[in-house]
């Protein structure tokens, strides 16, 4: 990452905005091109810097649930359980941790009851203990990079 590409994730995490032509706009606030700034954001999305871009949505308030997870599989099975949990739509993530519990994932339902209803399938199919961590209190750590 450059200090152009520092200062467009900055300036990204800050909102995005609602018009006709809000990649134009953000641009302009850069002293970029909108072309520029597309092909920078894909670049970004390409190399792996930035796993997603898109909207963070606040489930609960739309009725769903969100809940982080964790599995602990034997390195032999890591594969096979990793496809198994991938496989569920509900999957929003799902990380390989150097941990006791060496796979974590986040389950995004659309109704809190599917949380339970998710984790038992998972356990049904993977023949693991699934070990759900619910949140309990929301934070916002707004990361800004030194350009």
């Amino acid at each position: 990452m450059d200090a152009t590409d520092k200062t467009i994730v900055n300036r990204l995490q800050q909102g995005f905005p609602i018009c006709a032509s809000p990649y134009e706009r953000v641009a302009e606030e850069l002293g970029i091109a909108e072309a520029e700034l597309l092909t920078r954001l894909q670049a970004l999305l390409i190399d792996g810097v930035l796993s997603r871009f898109g909207p963070m949505y606040h489930a609960e308030q739309m009725g769903g649930a969100l809940t982080l997870a964790a599995l602990k599989v034997p390195e032999e099975r890591f594969d096979e359980v990793t496809e198994i949990v991938n496989a569920f739509p509900e999957v929003a993530h799902n990380y390989a941790r150097n941990h006791l519990l060496n796979m974590w994932f986040v389950l995004a339902t659309e109704q809190p009851e599917q949380v339970t209803t998710v984790i038992e399938e998972i356990e049904r199919q993977t023949g693991l203990t699934v070990y759900n961590m619910p949140k309990i209190s929301e934070y916002f750590v707004g990361l800004q990079l030194e350009a």
